[in-house]
């Protein structure tokens, strides 16, 4: 998340200062497409975890000993 703090900031300041242009470095950007697609991949594992069955199985030996 380090990187997305980053660029929030960026675009924070330049937004303060009324820039026109925001620029990053390639290694920059690098970095915030790593981190995003990180997050976007965890995003989904997690919404496919949640969205998959449970299925709750009860064995019962009635009064069998």
């Amino acid at each position: 998340m380090n990187q997305i703090k980053k660029f929030i900031d960026k675009v924070s300041n330049a937004d303060a200062r009324q820039a026109k242009t925001l620029i990053l470095t390639i290694e920059e950007s690098r970095l915030l497409r790593d981190e995003l697609a990180k997050l976007l991949l965890d995003l989904n594992n997690v919404e496919k975890e949640i969205n998959e069955p449970v299925f709750e199985v009860v064995v019962s030996g009635g009064k069998f000993k």
